[in-house]
């Protein structure tokens, strides 16, 4: 895994930057889990945290107690041609992923960018 540089980690995935050499490649980030990956943007992996969030919402006004543990739901993705089938369990950890990776990266910006002195 020398070639990669995590962003972040949890039970469910990663997200990292590619490496090349000692570089980090930063214009891309990759998100892997449940066998899938993808190599987004910042600005695509801020509209996938808006998909998810509307997933969230749109699924917590309509389902109720043990019923919500079995069903699928249908995420969109920021490639028109691809939507996920998950259930309510990856839902919350691609959630997670995805807000852990943004914190991470904005964190990273501020302390490296505009918020050195």
């Amino acid at each position: 895994m020398n070639d990669i540089e995590q962003i972040y980690r949890n039970d469910f995935g990663i997200s990292f930057y590619w490496k090349e050499g000692n570089e980090i490649v930063s214009d891309k980030i990759q998100l892997l889990f449940k066998q899938m990956g993808f190599y987004f943007s910042v600005q695509e992996l801020n509209e996938f945290h808006d998909l998810i969030e509307d997933c969230v919402t749109d699924h917590n006004d309509n389902t109720r107690g043990a019923k919500r543990a079995f069903d699928k739901f249908l995420l969109k993705t920021p490639y028109v041609a691809i939507d996920l089938e998950i259930s309510p369990i990856e839902l919350n950890s691609i959630k997670d992923l995805v807000d852990g990776s943004l914190f991470r990266l904005n964190l990273n910006e501020y302390i490296y960018g505009f918020g050195m002195n």
